[in-house]
């Protein structure tokens, strides 16, 4: 049988202010809350559930995004409207950049909790 990631769960000191802030910047619904869960649902049927949880246990994490080349000019910006930096790299280090690996671009930026979040257009290592 294959295995496929069904969901993760996104800790958030506000879940409703996190989860709105990414679905909003990838263009997706927020789904209905499902006990502590608020979840976002990507193509490939995994969801981001994002649950409440105090600020001192909230420890930024990395979540990367496939999309198509005409969805990141979109999702850009979004984010460029929202007055969102983003970063050519997961150090957010080269501010204001789009990065052009492996054959694709990618951009970082940050959720409203810290979480490092990426954009792409091609996976890494020559993957579609």
């Amino acid at each position: 049988m294959p295995i496929h990631l069904d969901h993760t769960i996104v800790l958030a000191t506000d879940k409703s202010r996190s989860a709105t802030f990414l679905a909003d910047i990838l263009g997706l619904p927020v789904g209905a809350p499902y006990g502590p869960f608020l979840p976002i649902g990507t193509a490939n049927g995994v969801t981001l559930d994002f649950m409440d949880g105090p600020a001192e246990q909230v420890r930024p994490h990395h979540y990367a995004f496939r999309v198509e080349e005409d969805e990141f000019d979109v999702i850009l910006d979004r984010l460029r409207t929202a007055g969102v930096t983003i970063y050519a790299d997961p150090g957010r280090r080269v501010a204001g950049r789009v990065n052009t690996w492996d054959g694709g671009r990618g951009m970082f930026f940050a959720d409203p909790d810290g979480h490092n979040m990426e954009v792409i257009t091609r996976s890494y290592g020559g993957g579609s």
